[in-house]
């Protein structure tokens, strides 16, 4: 079986995977928890659209702008319900930015690979730069989230948050190396709504998490070699 079918069948089998999981999830979750503590349906539409988004991302596909702008405005309002401050201003950054990513990714396509997306690389000491500049801003915006706000969750809230605006703007310009800066966000958000209670998106990050190492390698074989 040629390579470029074999890879055609796992990103769909691995979509599949990730849409499976979140059906599951909710559905556990509905049955085995009291009525109260049930989970909103939203989660769930928001869990798959997310999915959906991040997977054809991992692929190099345009298409998962499209996703990607239901998932921000469904997963806002589950977030405004739960007091996540950050992660609503995060997401109304998100918005704003995928309109630019799509102009961007627009004129990055690659005829030579189906249309999708080039990337490209940044030097070691770019990333330890960044991650030393977010690690920082993350505590001081967790200090301010702690002291004026009821966020159930500051530290991390702030981390997913700052982590989160960089990796964007990396993405938005195609660098692979996003895929380690999603990575930790993603990581993080899994102890944050697992200790907030909503399985779902507990599900949609753990999910999240292997789909960047995905992303990672999918996105090389993508790539040039200037910055």
């Amino acid at each position: 079986m040629p390579e470029e079918r074999r890879n055609k069948i796992f990103e769909w089998c691995f979509l599949m995977l990730g849409l499976l999981i979140q059906v599951l999830t909710y559905i556990i979750t509905y049955t085995h928890l009291p009525l109260d503590q049930h989970l909103s349906p939203l989660s769930l539409i928001s869990g798959c659209l997310g999915v959906c988004s991040v997977c054809l991302c991992a692929q190099g596909r345009i298409s998962s702008f499209v996703f990607g702008f239901a998932q921000v405005i469904t997963y806002t309002y589950i977030c405004l319900q739960a007091r996540l401050y950050g992660e609503v201003a995060i997401n109304i950054y998100y918005f704003f930015t995928m309109i630019y990513g799509v102009y961007v990714w627009r004129r990055r396509l690659s005829p030579e690979h189906e249309n999708r997306v080039q990337t490209r690389g940044l030097p070691f000491r770019i990333l330890l730069i960044i991650a030393i500049g977010v690690a920082a801003a993350s505590a001081g915006t967790g200090r301010l989230l702690e002291t004026y706000t009821d966020d159930p969750t500051p530290y991390l809230d702030a981390f997913t948050t700052l982590t989160s605006i960089v990796a964007q703007l990396l993405m938005i310009q195609a660098y692979r190396d996003q895929w380690y800066l999603w990575f930790a966000v993603d990581i993080t958000s899994v102890a944050m709504w697992l200790y907030i209670g909503d399985y779902c998106m507990t599900a949609q990050y753990a999910f999240w998490c292997c789909n960047c190492i995905y992303g990672y390698f999918r996105w090389r074989s993508l790539g040039i070699s200037k910055v």
